[in-house]
């Protein structure tokens, strides 16, 4: 007697909204890394970049790009953001192309993923304002677009379940209130870089 073949555990998906924001997310910290990158190699070679990031004298990138904590891996952070944010559209279009989901593991990884680069680039905000005394413009993009991304993956993977039944209600707030935890957040850096920089006076 044969064991009857076991039914795959059914898997999870998030709706296509969330979807193809995570897709857009990942696309435009894709492409704001690359103009990183382009940034990078001009301030290596002379090249005048197609968009320059040199705005005010606080408002600009050469400080933060050949800073050390501008390579941690001994290269420029541009390349990472190049590779890390392939993650969330990879995730995004997971999620459309598979109709029975994925497995929890699958969104437990994304989502540890997502709250690594959350907290990087609160690393970098910090040492952005208290540290190299400036502030790169496509940085605080890869900010912008990293804040809400990591807050619509927490909020959904908790109400989906992924980390269990009882933070259901906290995913759900999350995901209710996505916009105004963003703004709150983002509301904290401006203003700690406003106090610490001045920044709308070096205009």
């Amino acid at each position: 007697m044969t064991d009857a073949p076991r039914t795959p555990p059914p898997g999870i998906r998030p709706g296509a909204a969330l979807a193809v924001w995570w897709i857009l997310a990942g696309l435009i910290g894709w492409g704001v890394a690359f103009m990183i990158y382009r940034e990078y190699i001009g301030q290596l070679t002379d090249v005048a970049p197609t968009f320059s990031c040199d705005i005010s004298p606080l408002v600009t990138c050469g400080p933060n790009l050949l800073s050390p904590a501008g390579n941690l891996l001994g290269f420029t952070n541009a390349i990472l953001g190049m590779v890390l944010f392939l993650g969330p559209v990879f995730a995004g279009v997971a999620a459309l192309a598979a109709p029975g989901g994925m497995r929890a593991w699958y969104w437990r990884v994304f989502a540890a993923f997502t709250l690594g680069g959350y907290l990087l680039v609160h690393v970098f905000a910090y040492r952005s304002v208290f540290e190299f005394g400036s502030l790169c413009p496509w940085c605080m993009i890869i900010w912008l677009v990293t804040i809400p991304l990591f807050v619509t993956v927490a909020g959904w993977t908790l109400r989906a379940g992924v980390w269990g039944a009882a933070p259901r209600r906290l995913g759900g707030v999350l995901l209710t209130w996505v916009v105004p935890i963003s703004l709150v957040d983002y509301l904290v850096i401006a203003t700690t870089a406003q106090l610490r920089l001045d920044v709308i006076g070096s205009f």
